[in-house]
């Protein structure tokens, strides 16, 4: 999981003020129940320590937000009366939170969101293709594909005049549509950088875009049955057909990261491991296993390798005044300054000291 989009909460001094709240709006009573809601989390913020400003800010935003359509909830955090990163997450939290603290409380979103797999679908008929995309950040794109060549668009029947003619022509002029069609599927996945693309609609017609695509995105492609362009068609078997597709990608950077981790012959096992290679910026990728009960703490110091689970170890690197945080604000701070990754694995994925590992860049003396 790419931690970027954090990034901006790190770049400023804290107090935060995180709340994280179902927002939806498919009652009548939803607005009442989102201002009780908000009502009660604010008043805990306050009791915390927040300042004015902040849990200001943070109600115009939790009030004013754009609704969306069926059951989601919205993850805020703010500092110094500025609301820093407003979220949709895509259902209701587990439950209603309001937290502050030196570092913003981001581990319930990013469990929430998990690893986003940017993709593609392509819908393909003989005379152009309608197209949908998603790119990693969750930004939706489209674009609709008329083919250039409308004549003939059907072959004639056995025994009609010049039969072998027309039928050639026909699929000359279905090669044109599928050509152009995919020419627009290379230039979106291109621009939204899809990890796996998904062809549906006439048979005939995705062989011949799939085909014509370049081999770079051939290799991506997953082709379905499911899924029509004509209008009415049923659209839940190429959403599902979409969904298998993707969860089959994270499926994949799932094992792969398991691999490399057991290659490394027990290396960085477990938080204190982890927290070495965090402070020499050594870890390409975290596994963990997301404990929402978890209590563990650490020390951090005004810098995101700045970490230590005493704060008697963060003197050497010159931290006057260490504070103690959330063990997992501490880990994702560091890893998204570092550039490194986040996997959340199942507790039966792997043994890992404490639910927690990391895939290293490097190995050296210490760390074996």
């Amino acid at each position: 999981m790419d931690l970027s989009f954090l990034r901006p909460l790190y770049n400023r001094p804290g107090p935060w003020a995180t709340v994280y709240l179902e927002a939806s709006r498919d009652t009548e009573d939803a607005i009442d129940a989102l201002q009780l809601r908000w009502r009660a989390l604010s008043g805990e913020l306050t009791h915390q320590g927040a300042d004015t400003d902040t849990v200001a800010a943070l109600g115009g935003a939790v009030l004013r937000h754009v609704p969306r359509p069926g059951e989601y909830g919205l993850a805020l955090s703010a500092t110094a009366g500025d609301v820093v990163l407003h979220d949709y997450l895509p259902a209701p939290p587990r439950r209603d939170l309001a937290t502050v603290g030196p570092l913003p409380h981001a581990m319930p979103l990013v469990a929430q969101r998990g690893e986003e797999i940017s993709w593609l679908r392509v819908l393909v008929s003989r005379t152009g293709a309608e197209i949908d995309a998603v790119s990693a950040g969750g930004l939706p794109r489209q674009a609709s594909v008329e083919g250039s060549a409308s004549y003939p668009m059907r072959k004639v029947k056995p025994g009609a005049w010049s039969q072998g003619r027309f039928q050639r022509a026909a699929e000359v002029t279905w090669h044109r549509n599928a050509g152009d069609s995919a020419r627009a599927t290379a230039a979106l996945a291109d621009q939204v950088g899809a990890e796996v693309l998904i062809v549906a609609g006439d048979p005939q017609a995705r062989q011949m875009l799939v085909g014509q695509l370049p081999r770079r995105w051939q290799r991506r492609t997953v082709q379905t049955d499911a899924g029509e362009r004509a209008l009415g068609a049923d659209p839940e078997p190429l959403t599902e057909a979409t969904i298998a597709a993707i969860a089959s990608v994270a499926a994949g950077h799932t094992h792969d990261a398991l691999d490399r981790y057991g290659a490394q012959q027990g290396r960085g096992d477990g938080l204190a491991a982890v927290v070495d290679a965090l402070q020499r910026a050594q870890v390409d990728t975290m596994l963990l296993v997301d404990d929402p009960s978890s209590t563990q703490r650490m020390w951090i110091g005004p810098e995101p390798t700045q970490i230590a689970l005493d704060p008697s170890d963060l003197v050497g690197m010159s931290v006057e005044a260490p504070h103690e945080v959330r063990a997992d604000a501490a880990l994702l701070r560091a890893l998204a300054a570092t550039d490194a990754d986040l996997m959340l694995v199942g507790p039966a994925d792997a043994e890992l000291d404490g639910g927690v590992g990391a895939v290293l860049r490097y190995a050296d003396q210490a760390t074996g």
